[in-house]
C-alpha cells in the first residue's frame, strides 16, 4: 500500500515538472479570425463548415427575415402541415442561393428542423451553388 501511495506522489510530480517545463512563458494564444471565411464557406470541408457553425454559434443569430418561424422550434422535421411547409417554402423561394447554406445554420441554431418535405431541395440549392 506505501509502494502505491509513493508511486502516485512521484507520477504526480514528474507530470507537475513536465508541464511546468513545457508551458511556453509570455506566449499569447491567438485565435484564429475566419469570420470572412465562413461567408466563402461551400461546406465541402468539413472542418470549415464546423468552424462557420462555432463561429455562428458565439455571435447573435442571423434572421432572413423568418422570425415567424421561431414558433417551429423543437417540432420534429415530420411533423408539419402543408400549410406549414409552405411558410418554409416561402422564405427559401423568397432568399438567394448563396444564402441557404447560412440560413439552414440559423434554422440549426434556433433549434428549428426544416420539413422533410424541402430538404432535397435545399440540399440541391446549396449543391448547386457549391458547383458555381
Amino acid at each position: 500500500m506505501l509502494y502505491l501511495l509513493l508511486s502516485l506522489i512521484l507520477i504526480g510530480l514528474l507530470t507537475a515538472i513536465m508541464s511546468k517545463f513545457s508551458q511556453h512563458k509570455n506566449e499569447e494564444v491567438v485565435m484564429p479570425q475566419n469570420g470572412s471565411e465562413c461567408a466563402t464557406c461551400s461546406g465541402e470541408n468539413a472542418k470549415c463548415a464546423q468552424d462557420c457553425m462555432m463561429e455562428a454559434a458565439i455571435r447573435d443569430i442571423e434572421y432572413y427575415d423568418d422570425e415567424e418561424l421561431d414558433r417551429f422550434c423543437g417540432r420534429a422535421s415530420d411533423q408539419y402541415n402543408d400549410e406549414e411547409v409552405e411558410e418554409f417554402a416561402e422564405v427559401l423561394h423568397t432568399m438567394r442561393q448563396e444564402e441557404v447554406a447560412g440560413w439552414c445554420r440559423s434554422l440549426t441554431l434556433r433549434g428549428i428542423h426544416l420539413p422533410d418535405q424541402l430538404k432535397d431541395e435545399t440540399v440541391m440549392l446549396i449543391d448547386d451553388m457549391k458547383r458555381q
